[in-house]
């Protein structure tokens, strides 16, 4: 069955908090539908009011309709096999991608209200927020977050470690176990294929022409 996310300009040409999401669709070989909402179909009010928290993007597969990207990561997560073989891992999984959300929520602080000021500071202080994912890392034989295989939790991470190399160029160099994810993930023949796409290639991170 085909997914279909509904979004609008602003994102459709960013990867913004959709990247994670395609990978790990494009990962299980499963089409993705974008519909783009104009800028002035949405200003207008109706399609946002119809949404319920007044916000795209819109993911629908088949009847269920999801709007918080986690939301739509872990339902991904449950439906491709990648939300761990237990409840236990689920819990890890759980904590990971928090941990890694909450990195994020420091990134995107950073682009779009302290870019211009923050960001030597951001760069110097980034190894103390990575060093916890270098660890949990380097203590797994399958080389992913948690238990023998991918899961939602990798995709998000590897998503936002992939922005920070282009924030901070240098930003991998003292973790190696990181950097080897890194590869290894990128290596994946259906992500690799995304990253190599150029549609994908010339998409801005974000929307306000940082990065």
């Amino acid at each position: 069955m085909q997914c279909e996310l509904l979004i609008t300009p602003c994102h459709v040409h960013l990867t913004g908090r959709c990247g994670a999401l395609k990978m790990m669709l494009a990962d299980n070989e499963q089409q993705l539908k974008e519909n783009m909402v104009s800028i002035e179909e949405w200003m207008k009010g109706d399609m946002k009011g119809s949404c319920l928290f007044g916000q795209l993007p819109k993911f629908e597969d088949g009847d269920l309709v999801l709007y918080q990207s986690n939301a739509m990561l872990r339902h991904l997560g449950r439906k491709h096999g990648a939300y761990g073989k237990n409840d236990c891992e689920a819990s890890l999984i759980d904590m990971m991608n928090d941990a890694v959300e909450d990195l994020r929520l420091k990134y995107i602080k950073l682009i779009y209200q302290e870019y211009e000021t923050g960001k030597e500071a951001y760069c110097k202080d980034l190894p103390n927020h990575l060093k916890p994912f270098e660890s949990v890392l380097s203590k797994s034989k399958s080389g992913f977050l948690v238990g023998d295989q991918i899961s939602f939790a990798d995709y998000n991470l590897f998503d936002l470690l992939l922005n920070h190399k282009v924030l901070c160029s240098a930003s991998l160099d003292s973790f190696p176990t990181l950097k080897s994810y890194v590869d290894k993930i990128a290596a994946r023949p259906k992500i690799k294929a995304l990253l190599e796409c150029e549609n994908f290639k010339k998409l801005p991170i974000n929307g306000n022409g940082k990065q």
